[in-house]
């Protein structure tokens, strides 16, 4: 996965960060909008512990700490992202035409949900719950609005102006259209601090359509990816983290369906909501069959890439925020079936979660502030 649409060559070795901050403008001039992926990565972490159905001494502490570096990250990140657009205007308007990374621009609104949901999940023990809300509240709103252009602008860019071959499906097309499902899952939880009646249902009803855009626009592009497998067969080494992005919407789209359907009562009459409770549970059960059969495949596939070389880049965050919302999906159906066995599986998923995490988070900080090569400064070749 390119980290920039223009032919480069690689910066010295000895080079790091540090070292470029006497051409201090030029260190957002190779930023990519999939470095918001760092962001989903880590508040993932965060936001499956706080609802991890076997809770274990420090956890809570230890991933507030996690939701404090995922807020710092954002902010960092959202503001160096600003002096990107603004000094480098025709490189930012390169990667929206760029067929690869305009798909990656679903990131920066799942950062934002997912910093959101984990201050009104942990940041109130520290915040306090009013500062809390209210700061979920401008994250929600400001990452479904984001989200929900992605998920119309993307596709339309790719549909008019992007060059495609049979073989470009590849998992980092479900990353604009996944943003929709994070809202719907992030908007269950605040629909307790919403005033009764009018106001619940439009969110409760709301969330349940952007459930359904996300989720039908998912499961075409899996097909495509199914059938580009199947015809092309794996292809580049530097692609096969992306497999793993198939997990974010089948998880998830579980998660959402159970938070939504444990929380409809709050918004209408007794037999509707459990009607949606119900759902929550036929839907997810056989959706998790799915997305179980697609890890082992993944794994699979990763480990044969392992073996015959992996080169690092930013797309192995895609190993970590899907498996995320495996683990979130795992707590929803964990705390509605009370079945031991899915509890066992949330926590095996997210001890993965946790070591995929540290892995990726310390081969990007070696790559971006050791060495500097993650962003350095685009040098054309000759």
């Amino acid at each position: 996965m390119p980290a920039t649409i223009t032919p480069t060559v690689a910066p010295p070795r000895t080079h790091g960060l540090f070292r470029q901050l006497e051409h201090r403008g030029q260190i957002v001039s190779n930023l990519t909008p999939n470095w918001f992926a760092s962001i989903m990565g880590t508040g993932i972490v965060a936001n499956a512990a706080a609802t991890l159905p076997l809770q274990f001494p420090g956890l809570r502490p230890a991933a507030t700490i996690v939701w404090a570096l995922a807020s710092v990250l954002l902010v960092a990140l959202s503001t160096a992202t600003v002096m990107h657009s603004v000094r480098y205007q025709a490189t930012a308007r390169g990667h929206r035409l760029n067929p690869v990374m305009a798909h990656f621009y679903g990131a920066p609104p799942m950062a934002l949900l997912t910093v959101g949901a984990g201050t009104l999940l942990l940041g109130k023990d520290v915040l306090g719950t009013p500062l809390a809300v209210g700061i979920d509240w401008v994250l929600w709103t400001i990452g479904t609005v984001l989200g929900l252009v992605s998920a119309i602008a993307v596709p339309y860019l790719t549909f008019t102006r992007h060059d495609t071959a049979p073989d470009s499906a590849f998992g980092g097309w479900l990353m604009p259209v996944v943003p929709p499902m994070v809202s719907a899952s992030t908007g269950a939880l605040l629909l307790p601090f919403l005033p009764a009646g009018q106001a619940r249902q439009n969110m409760l009803w709301g969330c349940y359509a952007m459930f359904g855009l996300s989720l039908l626009a998912s499961i075409v592009i899996i097909t495509l990816i199914w059938s580009r497998l199947a015809q092309h067969k794996i292809g580049p080494a530097g692609m096969v983290p992306t497999l793993w992005i198939v997990l974010g919407p089948l998880g998830q789209s579980i998660t959402a369906a159970n938070l939504l359907g444990g929380n409809a009562h709050l918004a209408v009459d007794q037999a509707t909501s459990h009607a949606l409770f119900v759902f929550g549970l036929v839907y997810g059960v056989p959706t998790l069959g799915f997305a179980l059969m697609w890890a082992a495949l993944a794994s699979a596939i990763t480990l044969r890439t392992i073996r015959q070389g992996l080169p690092f880049s930013l797309t192995w965050w895609s190993f970590t925020f899907p498996v995320g919302t495996c683990v979130t999906g795992l707590n929803g159906l964990a705390l509605h079936t009370g079945l031991v066995a899915l509890q066992v599986l949330a926590v095996v998923f997210y001890i993965g979660l946790v070591g995929a995490w540290i892995t990726v988070a310390v081969r990007t900080f070696h790559g971006s502030v050791i060495r500097g090569t993650l962003l350095a400064p685009p040098r054309p070749l000759p």
